[in-house]
């Protein structure tokens, strides 16, 4: 539940397949369910709307209505991406809720529930990320239209074997209990190829460079790459489909440099950036505590909250805290950031930026542009 996933619009390799994502099959089950269950017919296949635009269609592998409600599978596709649920049966059982209350949802089998805070859920909820909430919600409503009644509606999102298949995952160490979360922020999985990735980084900013732009951002994921292009007004070629291959994109950029670059993540990326990590993947290292522990000391935190920080459950908690209890975290993160990106550019003519931003898209800090080759002046 806490990736931040890759920008979508740069197309995939050819030779590999994108697939889709948890929150793309939930929203095709539970629009079908809901369907049948208002107008009594299970469409086959199922159309939905992605966040980006687009309609695709999803193939129902399972369908049933019972006395009060419906219920609709759909197996998920997740392409060429060696994704823990690629064929895992995605099923949304709905029926009428509440008047007013719009749409609601329940953890079924195989879906977590939040226990900790720190992530974009709230505790006690159903792991079902908000983009994938919007979506369903969306689906629900225009088929409500259709119908002529209020969009009320009670989901449940169930994931077959999602208990076992969550413990190949991080949601037992976050505190998601009982299942998988269900994810995505584009509806799309883009397939994950260390050799392909870092190809079509070089490419767009060979692209970027034959435009004759003088700026370009990379950025860990969809919501920091929106909020950086809206920071800057930036064109779509100038946006580098960076992920978490940071390094791969600043070596390429050390004999192919622009005039000015911007390295733009989430906090829980940055921190890694920040620690010496070029690669962020989740499988190269974690956040360490201890390093974000040591910013609140040294920021005047007191010692009960520095044990909160060592404590915390993620990054994004110990944000959380930092901005209740007033010392600077960002800073100190983009600080580091900087000076291990720096480093990584050697002495290219390019003048260096670290961005990060929360998980709305908020800026935390900013290191400004610097020149990477002063920097040790």
């Amino acid at each position: 539940m806490i990736d931040d996933l890759p920008p979508t619009n740069d197309p995939a390799p050819a030779d590999l397949r994108r697939g889709w994502t948890t929150g793309a099959c939930a929203t095709a089950a539970a629009k079908a369910a809901w369907r049948a269950l208002i107008l009594g017919d299970f469409p086959d296949p199922v159309e939905i709307a992605l966040p980006g635009g687009g309609r695709p269609a999803f193939a129902l592998a399972t369908q049933e209505r019972g006395d009060g409600f419906a219920r609709a599978g759909v197996v998920k596709d997740a392409g060429d991406d060696p994704d823990v649920t690629h064929g895992a049966l995605i099923v949304a059982t709905v029926c009428r809720g509440a008047p007013g209350a719009g749409t609601t949802f329940r953890a079924g089998r195989g879906v977590g529930t939040v226990t900790r805070p720190g992530l974009p859920i709230g505790v006690g909820e159903p792991a079902i990320n908000p983009v994938p909430r919007a979506m369903i919600s969306a689906a629900i409503a225009e088929v409500a239209a259709e119908a002529g009644i209020a969009p009320d509606a009670e989901v449940e999102i169930a994931i077959v074997d999602g208990e076992s298949l969550a413990l190949k995952t991080l949601n037992p160490r976050l505190g998601i209990v009982g299942g998988l979360s269900v994810l995505g922020t584009t509806g799309i999985v883009v397939p994950f190829s260390c050799s392909a990735w870092i190809h079509s980084i070089h490419r767009g900013i060979d692209v970027a460079r034959a435009c004759g732009l003088s700026h370009v951002a990379g950025a860990t994921g969809h919501t920091s790459e929106l909020a950086v292009q809206a920071l800057h007004g930036l064109t779509d070629v100038a946006m580098i489909d960076m992920g978490d291959f940071v390094g791969g994109m600043l070596k390429y950029l050390r004999s192919h440099p622009v005039a000015r670059v911007t390295v733009a993540g989430g906090i829980a990326k940055m921190v890694k950036l920040a620690q010496g990590m070029a690669d962020l993947h989740s499988k190269r290292g974690s956040v360490d505590h201890e390093f974000l522990a040591r910013i609140a000391a040294d920021g005047g935190a007191t010692q009960a909250t520095v044990e909160r920080v060592r404590s915390a459950n993620s990054a994004l908690e110990v944000l959380e805290i930092a901005r209740a209890d007033g010392f600077d975290l960002g800073g100190p993160i983009a600080a580091a950031a900087w000076a291990t990106a720096a480093k990584l550019l050697g002495d290219a003519p390019i003048a260096l930026e670290v961005a990060v931003f929360d998980r709305q898209g908020g800026l935390v800090a900013s290191t400004g542009f610097r020149d990477v080759a002063s920097r040790g002046a």
